[in-house]
């Protein structure tokens, strides 16, 4: 979708709530890598793999001079022999540290697997954005310290939605403030930082 569509589709959903959120989760997004210089990872489900908000990423962060929005695409299936930006797997998840954005995509609730990975991350101190059907609700919702749900009966599908945020995460514009935490975020974030095992001494 390029610049004049997503234009005529904003004109069109005017008065919505949608452009307004979309505008903040993107605003989320460019702010939590821009504040740690890069270190955006994507991922999907085994079902689906959000390729073309990838791509779109790809090309805004070119466009709006800012490499951070760039994101290293996290697949599945992924096998030595696909080209580099294919190739990485779901083994990349269990070295997201600190300072690294993890961004899920998903038309519902993802699987346990990869769950337990998206928590794994969280807890070694990645951020986390989910985008989807079940985004604000469930495990996903949860752990997710940014969410923003796409119903599957809504008035826009998940694919749409990824277009408005990922042409609003390239816009030249301040960062949206990330405001104040959620009471539940900080005491997640104090929970795992009093469970965390100490750090290994050699």
């Amino acid at each position: 979708m390029d610049a004049v569509r997503v234009a005529l589709l904003r004109e069109v959903l005017a008065g919505t709530e949608w452009l307004g959120a979309t505008r903040r989760f993107a605003g989320v997004l460019r702010g939590s890598v821009v504040s740690h210089g890069g270190g955006l990872l994507l991922v999907g489900t085994a079902e689906y793999e959000p390729w073309h908000l990838a791509a779109h990423l790809v090309d805004e962060a070119a466009w709006s001079g800012t490499p951070e929005l760039a994101p290293t695409l996290v697949r599945h299936d992924a096998r030595p022999s696909d080209p580099a930006h294919l190739a990485v797997g779901l083994g990349r998840l269990a070295a997201a540290r600190r300072g690294e954005t993890l961004f899920v995509v998903a038309p519902g609730e993802p699987g346990a697997g990869l769950l337990e990975r998206v928590y794994d991350a969280r807890r070694a101190g990645a951020r986390v954005l989910a985008l989807g059907g079940g985004a604000e609700e469930g495990e996903l919702g949860a752990m997710a310290h940014e969410a923003l749900a796409v119903p599957g009966d809504g008035e826009l599908d998940l694919d749409t939605v990824q277009h408005l945020v990922s042409a609003a995460a390239g816009e030249n514009a301040v960062p949206v403030p990330r405001g104040r935490r959620r009471f539940r975020d900080r005491l997640s974030e104090l929970a795992e930082r009093i469970t965390a095992p100490p750090p290994a001494r050699w």
